[in-house]
């Protein structure tokens, strides 16, 4: 019974300590939360009677009276250790602890006497556990703040020191609580946490920060010159989480999807801009692309501006078109001829023949068709011009005199009648002046308003013809009266008007028909 208040004290100050009869086991601890992977030291002591002796010492974690020796089995035999010796320390360490260790264990020794024999119980109950790192949420938007807390079953303590790392990365926090402000894209990651001094690390624990399509790109492959009849692959790349949908268009039209467009055979008609569309559901992006394709002239034509007739020392315009990249420069040529007469879109041409054109790039070229060009001398063109002007004043001029001869003919008709009982001895019976408006005496020119004939007088054959005149192709003009004022009759009674005037004698037919009143003019010299 002397053993007993110590034995209450003890108790109360360590609950690890049993006596009995002088017997006894203490723990420095009766309860122990270790990280897995983890060094566990248990400090413990125990006593016996002096008249014993101890013979064997181990740890076990079965409370029996024949219990196992830890030592001895396999899961612990390289992983224990005994810190004590065969007198009154007993402490014990285990190394790379695991979740399976999580048991109650108690120390036991034996000594030389049958009855001297003891087991600590109730014993240390070691409860293993590793870190887990814990977030409010699995994901994060961009811009927004996240905590993320490193826990564990054990009651880790506020006065640790714990270690944070991003990947492989090592934080510089060293609390129990990572708090990320305004989160980028960067933070993501798998975050770890751990208690310095202990090798154990928490699982890794995925930070899923979340933000809507960055501008695409547009990449294209082959780069540099792109050559009709290749192929060529378009690439639009765009950062997104959860990753974005992508769509192409060629202008507003759909021609594919998928962060890779591949064109097979490329023609002309591909060049345009290519838009890509990049879209999940926090929003969506576009990038525009021109694919600019490089082929040799094509469809080339040499035009006329006009009909392609031109007059001599005029011209007419030549346009040649083509299509082609880059831009064709252009030549002319005419047929038959080797070298170039001009170059340029446009081209005057002053002289008649085939003219074509020939487009040329860096990829090939082509050549038009042949337009025509016919050159009409200028001479022919006013010659034709003067016969048209000739003949048209001619016809002008025969019906004026055509008018006029019929109304003098008319005329002479009307007088024939009086004027033939007057006068029978002469052509003309009467020439009527019509006096100058000035009248006056130096004018050398005379107006007649009329001439009447008079009927034809010859001398009278025995038969009763007229005779023939001797030149049978000149008229002859029997008296010429003239009615001037006397001035004007002193002053040119000298002057000879008529220096000759030749004697016509009508043969027998005009003889014999005397009422025919038409004169026939041979000459006048």
């Amino acid at each position: 019974m002397a053993c007993l208040p110590f034995l209450i004290i003890v108790l109360l100050m360590n609950p690890g300590v049993f006596c009995q009869n002088g017997w006894g086991v203490t723990y420095s601890s009766s309860h122990i939360c270790a990280l897995k992977d983890s060094t566990v030291t248990i400090n413990c002591t125990y006593k016996y009677p002096p008249r014993y002796k101890i013979t064997e010492v181990f740890w076990t974690k079965v409370d029996s009276s024949d219990p196992p020796d830890l030592s001895k089995d396999s899961e612990y035999s390289e992983r224990i250790q005994y810190l004590g010796h065969k007198q009154h320390a007993c402490s014990v360490r285990l190394t790379d602890v695991r979740e399976t260790d999580s048991h109650e264990y108690y120390f036991r020794f034996i000594t030389d006497r049958p009855e001297g024999k003891w087991t600590g119980a109730p014993g240390v109950t070691l409860e293993i556990t590793d870190l887990q790192v814990e977030s409010e949420g699995e994901r994060v938007m961009e811009g927004h703040s996240v905590t993320l807390t490193c826990k564990s079953r054990c009651s880790l303590t506020d006065t640790s020191t714990f270690i944070w790392f991003r990947n492989t990365q090592t934080l510089n926090d060293r609390n129990k609580k990572l708090i990320l402000l305004s989160v980028r894209r960067e933070n993501a990651g798998d975050y770890r946490c751990a208690v310095q001094g202990h090798s154990l690390t928490s699982p890794p624990r995925r930070l899923n920060v979340i933000y809507p399509p960055d501008e695409p790109v547009i990449s294209i492959s082959p780069s540099g010159v792109i050559v009709e009849g290749n192929s060529v692959t378009l690439t639009c790349s765009s950062e997104s989480n959860p990753p974005a949908t992508i769509i192409w268009f060629k202008g507003e039209t759909y021609v594919g999807s998928g962060n890779i467009y591949i064109i097979s055979n490329i023609r002309s008609d591909h060049s345009g801009q290519y838009k890509c569309k990049t879209e999940n559901e926090f929003g969506q992006k576009y990038s525009a692309f021109s694919l600019n394709l490089l082929y040799p002239p094509r469809n080339v034509t040499a035009s006329i501006s006009s009909s392609g007739v031109i007059v001599e020392s005029d011209s007419v315009n030549l346009t040649c078109s083509s299509e082609s990249n880059p831009p064709a420069n252009i030549s002319w040529f005419k047929e038959n001829q080797t070298s170039s007469l001009g170059f340029g879109q446009s081209f005057r041409a002053l002289e008649s023949g085939w003219f074509y054109c020939v487009a040329q790039n860096k990829y090939g070229s082509q050549r038009s068709a042949p337009a025509s060009v016919i050159v009409r001398h200028g001479s022919h063109g006013h010659l034709l011009f003067g016969i048209t002007a000739v003949c048209g004043g001619l016809l002008v001029i025969a019906i004026i005199v055509a008018l006029i001869w019929f109304m003098m003919r008319k005329r002479r008709v009307a007088k024939s009648g009086d004027a033939a009982g007057n006068q029978q001895d002469d052509m003309y019976c009467a020439v009527k002046h019509v006096d100058l408006a000035s009248e006056s005496a130096h004018c050398d020119d005379v107006q007649y308003e009329s001439v009447t004939p008079q009927r034809l007088r010859g001398e009278q054959t025995t038969a009763g013809g007229a005779l023939e005149s001797s030149d049978p192709e000149e008229l002859q003009y029997a008296t010429v009266h003239h009615h001037r004022n006397a001035e004007m009759r002193r002053s040119e009674e000298n002057e000879n008007h008529y220096g000759n005037i030749t004697n016509y004698k009508p043969d027998a037919s005009v003889r014999s028909n005397v009422e025919d009143t038409s004169v026939i003019y041979s000459s006048v010299k």
